[in-house]
């Protein structure tokens, strides 16, 4: 277990007292990029800002990495990984963990209603949120139903966001704000319409209180943390000195965008480098697109191509001209940032992506499809058919999905489908006819398509022409074939 005194010199270690922080922010999601990303930057302003401000780190649905911090006084380490590199840092800014598992669903409620609290931060992942992919909340989902039958013992996560208001508002205590930092558009707009529209339904008082008191400030988020695997802690544990089971790596890009829109306060955290704005939403929709967009496609291409790492992918010239051409010709002319250079993010993108210290998987960036497409893909491809222009890398990079989420490789073997929809995605593609009839059951499906793309003829007919490329020609001919006829 992770120990100070046991550490290789090299590491960096808290510098901070530890006993001057104040717990002011409660963290929902406990997992490896939270671990690597806000809670660095916290670590950060601590050790060069004096900054007070500490983190009780809560999860809901495991118990595992909480306890293994609790053996260990509450930290654990990030190790930056480029090349050759690698620089190891305890963060120590964690004052307490507790998750339902293991310490009870009252046990998380109270210390979200500590008095100190001021902001309930979020990595959840877009299945967290129990919503569509239009942002309304799911009332088939069965963690909703379930709050809808038992407001006082919630299990999802909006419900339980919405009693601890609930009980902070009943006590007279300050209100704090919820800071979604998953990667969705518009994520602290979903979080609030989630959380009202539960209210709403519980108690039409209380999403009345919600509007008027609570502040759900988006962000944008970007680091790349790879899941931590076996062979992960064994090079953090050579790294350290002493084994860390909640170690993480990640690559030393830095980047958060926030909305200054916070209620009872917030960190400094423009002093550790973060980037405070007004409208988060133009760095949002460019990274969901040009980063994580590439990412999606990399992944089911590069996954179908035999290749298990991002790392590996970029050395395919196929594959680093898709994504060239995607990123610049296909996602930027959507985008409306104005202060950053499109081209010269995406060959900072493009370099980010050959770092082979990172072992990121295309399996891992591959899980939850049905919940990423909508805003990595789809809605670049509903602005290009409004203007009437190409799109065939995103049409490729569907197809690609479809071929994917089908459950078998190239070779036969089964793959390891990690989706909401999994099942019913390998019903349609097991039961369609032939490719056009496979294309036409995938589109069908509302929750990711909508109602406007599978009624769009152009969308249909290119999308079916790639998901025939693809298995006639094999994706890495087929991919070819795409390319060239760019030019």
């Amino acid at each position: 277990m992770l120990a100070l005194d046991k550490l290789h010199p090299s590491v960096s270690c808290p510098q901070y007292d530890r006993s001057r922080l104040r717990t002011r922010i409660a963290h929902i999601g406990f997992g490896a990029f939270h671990r690597a990303h806000q809670a660095v930057c916290a670590h950060h302003l601590a050790q060069e800002h004096d900054s007070d401000w500490g983190y009780c780190e809560l999860s809901l649905f495991s118990g595992q990495q909480i306890a293994n911090i609790k053996q260990q006084q509450c930290l654990w380490s990030v190790s930056e990984l480029e090349g050759n590199r690698c620089q190891s840092t305890v963060i120590g800014v964690a004052t307490a963990a507790l998750s339902v598992p293991d310490d009870g669903l009252e046990a998380v409620l109270d210390a979200l209603c500590e008095p100190d609290i001021a902001i309930v931060s979020l990595t959840v992942t877009e299945k967290g949120y129990c919503c569509s992919s239009m942002g309304e909340l799911d009332t088939d989902n069965e963690l909703i139903r379930h709050d809808l039958a038992y407001p006082h013992a919630p299990r999802s996560t909006p419900g339980i966001i919405l009693e601890a208001i609930r009980r902070r508002r009943d006590a007279g205590l300050a209100p704090f704000s919820v800071m979604s930092c998953d990667n969705m558009p518009n994520n602290g707009e979903t979080t609030r319409g989630v959380v009202v529209q539960l209210a709403a339904a519980q108690e039409p008082s209380l999403a009345e209180w919600i509007e008027r008191t609570i502040s759900f400030p988006s962000t944008m988020v970007d680091r790349i943390v790879p899941a931590v695997t076996d062979e992960a802690l064994a090079a953090i544990a050579a790294q350290l000195g002493v084994e860390d089971p909640a170690g993480v790596q990640c690559e030393p890009f830095f980047q958060w965008v926030i909305e200054d829109s916070f209620v009872s306060g917030r960190p400094k955290w423009e002093q550790a480098g973060a980037t405070l704005v007004n409208d988060v939403r133009p760095y949002e929709e460019m990274k969901l697109r040009m980063l994580n967009g590439s990412h999606s496609f990399l992944a089911y291409v590069g996954y179908l191509s035999g290749y298990a790492v991002i790392s590996e992918c970029m050395k395919d010239l196929r594959l680093v001209d898709a994504i060239s051409l995607l990123m610049l010709k296909e996602q930027a002319p959507t985008l409306s940032v104005e202060d950053i250079n499109l081209e010269d993010y995406a060959e900072a993108l493009k370099h980010r992506f050959e770092n082979k210290a990172l072992k990121h998987r295309t399996a891992q960036i591959a899980t939850d499809g049905s919940l990423k497409l909508p805003q990595r893909m789809l809605n670049s491809v509903r602005w290009h058919l409004e203007q009437g222009r190409r799109f065939d890398m995103l049409a490729f990079g569907i197809a690609a999905w479809m071929h994917y989420v089908s459950g078998k490789d190239p070779q036969g073997n089964a793959i390891d489908v990690r989706d909401p929809l999994a099942d019913t995605l390998a019903r349609i593609a097991s039961e369609s006819a032939d490719a056009a009839a496979t294309v036409k059951g995938f589109v069908a499906l509302e929750s990711i398509f909508g109602r406007d793309l599978p009624a769009n003829a152009t969308f249909v007919a290119t999308l079916t022409d790639a998901y025939i490329a693809i298995a006639e020609q094999g994706v890495k001919a087929a991919l070819g074939e795409w390319v060239s006829g760019y030019r």
